[in-house]
């Protein structure tokens, strides 16, 4: 492991040889049996049922684990999974969903799909990558991911077979005993044959693959972006890329006495490559807490103990799971933990100075798109680290801040000086990002640096800042929502004439969706049947508006399109406005900032409490300033 604290670190690693000539496994699978080879008695990943510091966890090690892949990896093959051949699962956190990761990359093409997707959204995904076999849930107590799977194949005709992983193994006692009983019904209305994981697997040869894995790189995951409607755009990643992942972690980061604290969900590129691949390249340990991660029954009441159980020196969040996880109190031995490392959405200020006093732990924040295989750039562990900013580009990455002209013409953009954030290094597949060959149009300048649609500027230090969004993406505690899904699913109204959906800031999820509708001529509807409106007609539940609102005429361009920055003034307002109530002061203006974005201006009078207004919008990631 090297130290990662500033930009010379970054280029001594850079000055030791272009990346092309490290002595790097060329396949996944090969990157998981040299781990197991150095360390094959070493924990590799472990696994909570259940959130109590004290429940039963399961545990692989790193030969164990090696095994489980192998023998899944040589079931996906008999089942008639080829190298161009998709598993898709659909599944929450387990020791299983990492083995099934690895393993549907190793025999054919692995294709990850978020759980809270409806089915058929779920169904969309199946179809698009063409997937020949999904491993899903058994049937089991307080969840649906069985009923949607089972929904979703019967859209989905391509799906030749079901493998089930059954929950109930990793409980004990007389709960084990009872699952079985209540276990709910599902009905079936697919013709694709379904078995059970452990039964299917185990039958297999676990010491070496039975078929061939030529060592080229290849095309051997696909992630979904987003949650929207009509097809969704499906991004490809190589082994080289996911591997890149992996060995930034295991360069800069970490080595094998890590424990890492992952309560994020292996459908996301944050988990599964940046953490995942990390823990593959170095040795650390892999720690899941609960199915559903941070949204797991009593994870963040137990969380503080869950680190000291594990031990853990990483933990690996997102900013609304800190800003729970600051209203409980740090009941437990947090000694060894050495840095969060937070993604996903921006951070506040203020939850970071919380962290940090209740914790003694800072936090490291990065940057990362589901198109590049994930990782852009950090900000140093070991260094200065720039609350707000996302860091400086990893080794092997170039970011450019590029300004495009209409014709796409390129030019490159000054210090600060803020452009779109566009992108080169291992994991950028430049022409085929996704699976659709149409939506790659227009995707790349100067045929490498994919354009990210962020805006952001890269100060005189080389640290990034993220500005704004081009592509306009409402990000809810991580979750990219497309403000199209709202639109159409209010238009479908008949006394709707326009809409503008935008994020509006929250103190917890960053950005919530919020919609504003002016009307048909004459036409007359109450904020109530819109917002049930919105319920029936927008499919996925993340999306629905927290807040629908009627002007009269919505602002717009010259040529008639809506204009945004103008309704996101009116959201920084009124939410600032509302946290500002106690504190005698309130938003002036919103102004454009070159820098900063969009920025509130505070009335400054006698009657402004001036630490309670900062501890209030230190809260928000919204910039603010004293008019």
């Amino acid at each position: 492991m090297g130290k990662f604290s500033n930009y010379a670190d970054r280029d001594r690693v850079e000055a030791e040889g272009d990346y092309a000539s490290r002595d790097l496994p060329v396949t996944l699978y090969d990157f998981v049996a040299r781990t197991a080879s150095r360390f094959p008695d070493r924990p590799a990943i472990s696994f909570q049922l259940l959130s109590g510091p004290r429940d039963p966890s399961t545990t692989l090690s790193w030969k164990k684990l090696l095994e489980r892949v192998t023998e899944t990896a040589n079931l996906f093959r008999s089942l008639g999974v080829g190298p161009k051949d998709t598993v898709a699962y659909l599944l929450p956190n387990s020791i299983e969903t990492p083995v099934v990761l690895l393993a549907g990359a190793t025999a054919g093409i692995v294709n990850p799909i978020n759980p809270l997707l409806d089915s058929s959204q779920i169904a969309g995904i199946l179809r698009e990558t063409g997937a020949k076999v999904l491993v899903t849930l058994k049937p089991f107590p307080k969840t649906d991911v069985a009923q949607k799977a089972a929904e979703a194949v019967a859209h989905a005709p391509g799906v030749t077979h079901i493998v089930q992983i059954d929950l109930n193994r990793h409980l004990r006692g007389l709960k084990r005993f009872i699952v079985p009983l209540i276990r709910p019904k599902v009905k079936t209305r697919h013709h694709a044959k379904v078995l059970d994981f452990e039964a299917a697997a185990s039958a297999q040869n676990h010491r070496r693959l039975d078929f061939d894995l030529p060592q080229q790189d290849r095309v051997a995951a696909y992630f979904h972006t987003g949650g929207t409607t009509g097809t969704p755009k499906v991004a490809q990643h190589k082994y080289s890329g996911m591997i890149y992942n992996g060995w930034l972690g295991g360069e800069l980061l970490f080595d094998e006495t890590d424990v890492l604290m992952c309560p994020l969900p292996m459908f996301h590129v944050f988990a599964a490559y940046p953490v995942l691949m990390a823990c593959i390249a170095s040795g650390a340990h892999l720690v899941m807490p609960t199915p559903a991660g941070y949204r797991g029954d009593g994870v963040f009441d137990n969380f503080w103990k869950l680190i000291e159980r594990w031990q853990a020196t990483f933990l690996i969040t997102v900013p609304t799971a800190i800003a729970a996880l600051m209203q409980r109190p740090v009941n437990a031995d947090v000694s060894s933990l050495k840095t969060a490392i937070s993604g996903s959405a921006p951070l506040p200020i203020e939850l970071y100075n919380r962290f940090k006093a209740a914790t003694g732990v800072e936090i490291a924040e990065g940057y990362g798109l589901t198109e590049a295989t994930c990782l852009v750039s950090c900000n140093p562990v070991d260094g200065l680290k720039k609350v707000g900013s996302v860091g400086i580009p990893l080794p092997y990455t170039d970011v450019r801040i590029l300004h495009h002209d209409e014709q796409g013409n390129a030019t490159d953009c000054g210090i600060d000086m803020v452009g779109e954030i566009c992108v080169s290094n291992p994991g950028v597949f430049p022409g085929s990002t996704y699976t659709e060959a149409d939506k790659n149009h227009k995707l790349f300048s100067r045929d490498r640096y994919l354009r990210t649609g962020d805006l952001g500027r890269i100060d005189a230090d080389g640290y990034l800042w993220i500005t704004g969004r081009a592509k306009d993406l409402i990000i809810r505690g991580g979750h990219n929502i497309d403000p199209a899904e709202i639109e159409e699913g209010l238009l479908s109204h008949p006394a709707v004439a326009f809409v503008g959906a935008i994020g509006q800031p929250d103190s917890f999820a960053g950005e919530l969706p919020c919609a504003y509708v002016e009307l048909v001529a004459g036409a007359e509807v109450g904020i109530d049947e819109l917002n049930e409106h919105a319920r029936t007609h927008i499919h996925e539940r993340a999306a629905i508006p927290k807040h629908i609102e009627i002007l009269p005429e919505l602002p717009k361009t010259a040529v008639g399109k809506i204009f945004k920055p103008d309704l996101r003034r009116l959201a920084i307002k009124r939410v600032y406005d509302a946290a500002l109530k106690d504190t005698g002061s309130h938003v002036v203006e919103v102004r454009e900032d070159k820098k900063r974005g969009l920025v509130a201006m505070l009335s400054r009078d006698g009657k402004a409490d001036e630490a309670k207004v900062k501890e209030t919008l230190g809260q928000f990631t919204c910039a603010w300033d004293w008019a």
